[in-house]
């Protein structure tokens, strides 16, 4: 099979069957792959309606039939289960190498089924797959795991962990893989802990098989120079990395500061890329097959390690209303330590300080531990608290909406189907703010990249408060997403490539006729079926909605000053744009035409 392994690993923690089956590959086609044939395989298996922490849940692990190929970034993979954080379908996204690994090994992907009965973790090497003990790993923190793994089966050897976020069942946790690359939002990372299942460690002496390598030399080459020449991916992400954004985004008016109080962040060149590159970067870093090259290794006195990203450094930066780099890096290194995502755990600890400056929380639960606005110390203890769910850190360790909620002001969670919403103020720019409402995971920015054209202008610039437009752009871009997601390619691709580009790599690489169109289409397939499994969770379209702040509180200052987000006049034409009915439902008509 050309691009798929046609290899399904089943495991059973319960009763601890490791079983190998064949994969439907007219089924993965329909879907392409990683997101979509997770999806598909998700909903097919569970009830939709069950706890996202129960046994019935499960964990689908799974690559593209790009990942482990000789394209451009093709070492993505996808975590897919029910979210604990949104109660949404979750699909996170990680880089680095071990998605081609797993390729390597053998298997197209991973269906992690019930519970074990103490902590253990998954050895596979190729043929050979077994449940191990885990007991000497529980407790310790991504990086000791990681390297204690390596240890006993190799420095080749690829490690994907929790740390004790994921344990602590944390539902901001994350999965991380090579320590510092994360599959980051939706609370994956709790649903592994809830399993007891601590690490999966891949070593692949495998390939995948390609249909046409010539024609694929071809296409590679002419992809590559695409993305060299395009502006984004073959200059500000490879000179800055994706922190090239922060004073961009801040000039614009739209980097939002104290929880989304303020869009303007008048320290923000303090936190800038150019900044972390001048005073901590050690190193430039790729993932698997990746000419753009936008991780940054970073190092202070304290801490080094991956990273920080844009979002990162927004999040612990300008939502807490702090300019010191130095801190910001050290809430990052033990964000990926603990396993929790960088974008949650930010926006709550932001939210706990609006929360304690509006006098909801009180100074006798802080423990002596400061929630002040712009206190970057205290910020990073809260990281730790969090994660380990310490005193007021076990409230926060949940996500800012049940926090803020707790307290009797959900309002003050800035979360879209309570998924804390990242560095972008929709107030500023109407289509992003239209994805992060309508997104099917919630406040996601990486679900149709709307940033591209209303801001970076790529493939054209759009007006970013014009309404004109937004609807079908809005759902273009998702429907693009979702096929980037399932090919196993990473998403920054799509500045320079559009979807005529991905169809000849799918084509070159799987032998299938794909068009630009038929593409798409599957993309749209992908999306209406996550939006059934979130319809049949109780989620339904009441919920595509944002904070009342960003509907009714015009942003106060900057170059964005006066605007509100336009929601209740872009969500009709999204919904007839996609096809569905005015309350946001899928019309059988629709179902039928994308074969669900």
């Amino acid at each position: 099979m050309y691009g798929y392994n046609g290899k399904i690993l089943r495991i059973n923690l319960k009763d601890r069957t490791i079983k190998t089956e064949k994969l439907d590959l007219e089924m993965a086609k329909k879907f392409i792959g990683g997101r979509g044939l997770g999806t598909k395989i998700l909903s097919d298996e569970i009830d939709p309606s069950i706890d996202a922490l129960s046994s019935e849940n499960k964990i689908v692990i799974t690559s593209g039939p790009l990942t482990g190929t000789p394209t451009p970034t093709g070492g993505r993979y996808m975590v897919i289960t029910k979210s604990p954080l949104s109660g949404t379908i979750a699909s996170s996204n990680s880089g680095g190498f071990w998605g081609a690994e797993l390729k390597a090994a053998g298997y197209d992907l991973i269906i992690i089924e019930e519970k074990a009965d103490k902590p253990v973790y998954l050895e596979i090497k190729d043929e050979k797959v077994a449940i191990k003990d885990a007991s000497h790993l529980w407790g310790k923190y991504v990086g000791q795991t990681t390297d204690l793994l390596q240890e006993e089966h190799g420095d080749k050897a690829k490690v994907l962990t929790i740390g004790p976020g994921g344990e602590n069942l944390s539902f901001m946790a994350s999965i991380m893989n090579e320590k510092d690359r994360a599959a980051g939002r939706s609370g994956v990372g709790a649903v592994m802990g809830s399993k007891n299942l601590k690490a999966i460690v891949v070593r692949g002496t495998g390939k995948v098989a390609v249909s046409d390598p010539e024609k694929l030399k071809v296409i590679f080459k002419d992809s590559i120079k695409k993305l060299k020449a395009h502006g984004v991916t073959g200059e500000g992400l490879p000179a800055y990395g994706t922190a090239v954004l922060v004073n961009i985004i801040n000039e614009s008016g739209m980097f939002p500061t104290n929880n989304f109080q303020s869009s303007y962040f008048d320290k923000a060149e303090e936190i800038s890329g150019e900044s972390l590159s001048e005073k901590y970067l050690v190193r430039k870093e790729a993932c698997y097959r990746c000419p753009i090259v936008c991780g940054r290794y970073c190092k202070t006195d304290e801490v080094e390690g991956g990273g920080p990203e844009y979002e990162t450094i927004w999040a612990f930066g300008a939502t807490c209303g702090v300019s010191d780099l130095k801190a910001i890096i050290k809430a990052n290194y033990w964000c990926n330590q603990m396993g929790i995502d960088t974008i949650t755990a930010g926006a709550t600890i932001a939210a706990a300080m609006e929360l304690y400056q509006k006098g909801y929380i009180k100074e006798s639960e802080l423990d002596g531990v400061s929630l002040e606005f712009g206190n970057a110390d205290a910020m990073t203890e809260w990281v730790k608290r969090m994660a380990l769910r310490e005193g007021l850190g076990d409230k926060m360790a949940d996500g800012s909406y049940r926090l803020a909620d707790m307290y009797g002001a959900p309002e003050l969670s800035m979360t879209a189907k309570k998924l804390e919403m990242p560095a972008y103020d929709p107030r500023g720019v109407q289509g992003q703010g239209l994805n992060y409402a309508t997104s099917n995971r919630g406040g996601c920015h990486v679900r149709g990249y709307m940033i591209s054209p209303e801001v970076l202008g790529s493939p054209e610039k759009l007006d970013r408060f014009s309404l004109e437009g937004k609807a079908i752009w809005t759902k273009i871009f998702q429907d693009l997403t979702a096929v980037i997601d399932s090919l196993g390619l990473c998403l920054f691709t799509s500045f320079a490539l559009g979807a005529e580009d991905y169809a000849k790599l799918y084509n070159a690489v799987a032998g299938t006729d794909h068009t630009a169109e038929s593409l798409l289409q599957a993309g749209e397939r992908i999306w209406n079926l996550e939006k059934m499994f979130n319809l049949a969770a109780g989620i339904d379209s009441s919920q595509d909605t944002l904070p009342k702040r960003l509907l009714e509180e015009p942003i106060p200052e900057g170059p964005s000053k006066g605007w509100v987000h336009k929601l209740d006049e872009l969500l009709p034409e999204y919904y007839k744009e996609r096809g569905w009915s005015k309350g946001g439902i899928p019309t059988g008509e629709k179902l039928k035409e994308l074969g669900l």
